[in-house]
C-alpha cells in the first residue's frame, strides 16, 4: 500500500504521520492493502481554483475527489484509487464548529474521499447518501 502525503500549505499545522497511519488503516479496512493513494493538502484559495477548473462551482470547498478508477484508462491499475485534496483552512473552521480537533476532521474527510474513490456517490439519491453516511461511521469508529 502506498500511502503519498502532500502538504502544500504552511498556515495549519498537522500530523501527516499520524494522518497517514490511519489512512493506511481505512485502506486496509476496506480491503485496499494494495492500492495507491494521494492526498493533497492546500488552503482555501488553492482548493477553489481546482473546484472551479474541475468542476465549474467557483467556491473553496473542504474536499475534492478525483478517481483514477473512472473513465479512460482505468482499467490499466485497479489498485490505483486517485487522488484526495483538502483545505486545511476549510477543515480547521469545521473542526472548530463541530467541536473536535483538525486531524479528527482531516480524517473524516479522508475517508469521505475514499468511499468516493471507490464508487459511492451521495448526490445520486437520499438512499446512496445515507448508505455512504453509515459507512463513514462505521469506519470512523474503527480508526478514531
Amino acid at each position: 500500500m502506498e500511502i503519498l502525503i502532500k502538504n502544500q500549505q504552511e498556515r495549519i499545522k498537522i500530523d501527516v504521520d499520524l494522518m497517514e497511519e490511519k489512512t493506511r488503516k481505512v485502506l486496509d479496512d476496506l480491503g485496499c492493502k494494495e492500492s495507491e493513494l494521494s492526498i493533497l493538502l492546500v488552503d482555501d484559495k488553492e482548493i477553489q481554483r481546482l473546484n472551479k477548473q474541475y468542476r465549474g462551482i467557483d467556491s473553496s470547498t473542504d474536499v475534492l475527489s478525483f478517481s483514477m478508477g473512472e473513465g479512460k484508462g482505468s482499467e490499466i491499475n485497479r489498485w490505483l484509487l486517485g487522488d484526495i485534496i483538502i483545505s486545511l483552512e476549510t477543515a480547521s473552521k469545521q473542526a472548530s464548529e463541530r467541536g473536535h480537533d483538525i486531524i479528527d476532521e482531516v480524517l473524516m474527510l479522508i475517508v469521505h474521499g475514499i468511499l468516493h474513490l471507490l464508487g459511492y456517490h451521495h448526490e445520486d439519491s437520499d438512499e446512496y447518501a445515507k448508505k455512504m453516511k453509515d459507512h463513514e461511521q462505521k469506519i470512523l469508529r474503527d480508526i478514531l
